[in-house]
């Protein structure tokens, strides 16, 4: 009968170190990628609600510009925030697209996303006072003629 349990007390044991060893080997893979960097860990994607920029030509409203857009970020230095970086984001972009005098629906052209998102990234940060976004990407960015949006 001592046999058994002692048996059984082993193979208890035994699977619980040898379940423990495996999820360690698993996340310790996660973490560092196939060529031995590390991977994206410990950041955060957030997604911002879209912003909305009336384009205005000659003092009339022709369309608007849409923009969805989402961050990555830090998660400990988020968590560490006394305020969201959301808003301020968002303010930069409205400002930015709302200014931009390259930006002509009538005669339109590529528009340098690069050049967008680098500078709400460190115009963001700098509003901040930190470095905390670390990306910036276009999830959207679409224009709707005034003819196209319905008023109410």
């Amino acid at each position: 009968m001592t046999k058994i349990l002692i048996a059984g007390i082993w193979m208890a044991a035994t699977m619980l170190v040898s379940g423990y060893a495996t999820a360690q080997y698993i996340a310790s893979q996660k973490r560092i990628g196939v060529n031995g960097e590390a991977n994206f860990v410990g950041l955060d994607y957030e997604t911002l609600k879209p912003v909305n920029v009336p384009i205005l030509f000659e003092g009339a409203l022709q369309g608007y510009v849409v923009a969805k857009l989402v961050f990555t970020a830090d998660a400990e230095v988020l968590r560490r925030l006394p305020v969201p970086p959301h808003p301020f984001l968002v303010d930069e972009a409205f400002r930015v697209l709302y200014s931009d005098s390259h930006l002509d629906f009538r005669n339109l052209e590529r528009y340098d996303l690069d050049k967008f998102t680098e500078g709400l990234k460190q115009k963001t940060n700098a509003r901040l006072g930190r470095s905390v976004i670390r990306d910036v990407l276009v999830e959207e960015l679409n224009y709707f003629d005034q003819d196209v949006v319905m008023t109410h």
